[in-house]
């Protein structure tokens, strides 16, 4: 199976103009970025390239050894970015992993139980079990930002059968679950996404979906619309946080690494 891993990267942002540059500990976040994306396909052999609309981010691309493309600035998301770059530059790639520019810290095997398991849906993409402690957390986050976290649901083989904003299942008779095991019933979803190229070029062709617009998430498209989702369970990261959206995420990120280690310099 051919895979290509897609960077798209945007110059462009309104809570955060030329997040992709941004310097985190001395190393670009773009640079981060690419280097979880080689890391993880090198077992695969998976080309890696970056998708931008920006001279900026091509220059800087060059500048660390990576293959970008200039894709349309027009096009309106990030999956939109990755069809056009793997029309570009893969067109004969089965398998398109979409890693978001602004997710330097998402950990290489996320990426790489994704190709594992690339056969398994039209769609792959990672949830984690979690622990007892980790859903209180989530529940305090929650009433405060109701948006934030989003929880899956899954059968015995993975299939995803559906995410929500909402902390799904409900639990009966939790007490004694957590008596009797220190891990959960709730999977939370981690916005990463594998693609089968049929699976992406029919998505491009779809438009919003009802519950997709109720709780404001891409993947019920998918599920609404009859293609296949597989979650694959991986391991919790070792850093709390994988996306950027804000300057503050940023300073945020460095913290983190100072504390647990950078990745990029092991």
């Amino acid at each position: 199976m051919k895979t290509l891993i897609v960077i798209p990267a945007r110059f462009e942002s309104k809570r955060f103009p030329g997040k992709p540059l941004h310097l985190i500990n001395g190393v670009s976040m773009l640079a981060r970025t690419a280097e979880v994306a080689r890391r993880a396909g090198q077992a695969s052999g998976a080309r890696v390239v970056i998708a931008t609309d920006d001279q900026r981010i091509m220059d800087h691309a060059k500048a660390i050894g990576a293959e970008a493309v200039m894709t349309d600035s027009a096009l309106p998301s990030g999956t939109d970015r990755a069809r056009a770059a793997a029309q570009l530059v893969a067109p004969d790639a089965d398998f398109i992993v979409n890693l978001q520019g602004d997710a330097p810290l998402t950990p290489p095997g996320h990426v790489s139980a994704l190709i594992e398991a690339a056969a398994k849906g039209d769609v792959v993409t990672p949830v984690v079990r979690l622990s007892w402690e980790k859903l209180d957390d989530l529940r305090r986050r929650k009433q405060t930002t109701p948006f934030s976290g989003t929880s899956c649901i899954r059968a015995a083989d993975g299939r995803a059968l559906w995410f929500s904003k909402t902390i799904i299942p409900a639990i009966r008779n939790e007490e004694k679950l957590r008596a009797a095991a220190p891990l959960s019933p709730v999977f939370q979803h981690i916005g990463l996404y594998g693609y089968s190229r049929a699976a992406l070029e029919r998505i491009a062709s779809l438009g919003p979906s009802h519950y997709e617009e109720l709780e404001g998430l891409e993947q019920l498209r998918f599920i609404e619309n009859g293609l296949s989702v597989h979650a694959v369970e991986v391991a919790p990261s070792r850093l709390p946080m994988s996306g950027i959206d804000t300057p503050a995420d940023a300073e945020h990120a460095a913290a983190m690494l100072a504390q647990h280690g950078d990745p990029h310099l092991s």
